[in-house]
């Protein structure tokens, strides 16, 4: 049973002959969360649950378990190794425009300056600048927002790109949840367990 769990252990210790899945801590062992069709629900973020959500939602029948750990959580009636992948047993159909916010505006925009061109995975090197300033009547929309690094923003202030002599490298457009997620697979995680390849695709160059 769930409940004879206990979800803080990680109590025995590894034999030099054990995995780093068989000890490691639960904590490091997150579950990728793919739709009812085996695509990841996101890649940028990508979608990953805990590993007692990820169990919660076995137990409640919600899931399909696709792999797992080495790692085994152990109750006096019973063992249970961590789920690693999981799959929706119900398609969650994905909206087709996402939120505007500042973080998908820089997915939008690949987390690069629509100005210079320079690119960074650190937000805070990045704000938003309006296309049409805000003083002469522009909108905080999808199509009169872009990112801009910090310098280019100043150096703009409170013109057009015509004015400033700073065309856009791009024209700012509603994406779709489509476009933000293929975008988002330019920016792999730093950490991507070996059960998770074959279902994430990442943009990468091919070495010849």
């Amino acid at each position: 049973m769930l409940s004879d769990i206990d979800l803080t252990d990680d109590s025995h210790r590894p034999s030099l002959s054990q995995s780093y899945d068989t000890w490691t801590s639960p904590e490091k062992c997150p579950a990728l969360v793919l739709n009812a069709d085996y695509q990841p629900l996101s890649y940028f973020p990508l979608s990953v649950w805990s590993w007692q959500s990820a169990l919660k939602a076995v137990f409640l029948e919600r899931v399909q378990v696709v792999s797992e750990y080495d790692r085994v959580i152990r109750s006096p009636s019973c063992e249970l190794r961590l789920p690693s992948v999981i799959a929706l047993k119900e398609y969650v159909t994905p909206k087709l425009f996402p939120t505007f916010t500042r973080f998908n505006l820089f997915l939008r925009d690949r987390f690069s300056c629509q100005y210079c061109g320079q690119q960074t995975r650190l937000v805070r090197d990045l704000t938003f600048d309006h296309v049409i300033p805000r003083r002469a009547g522009g909108k905080t929309t999808w199509e009169n927002v872009t990112t801009s690094c910090s310098p280019c923003n100043l150096r703009k202030g409170g013109r057009t790109p015509k004015e400033a002599v700073m065309p856009l490298l791009s024209k700012p457009e509603q994406p779709t949840i489509h476009q933000l997620q293929k975008n988002g697979r330019a920016f792999p995680p730093n950490y991507l367990h070996e059960s998770w390849r074959d279902y994430l695709y990442w943009d990468a160059e091919l070495e010849p």
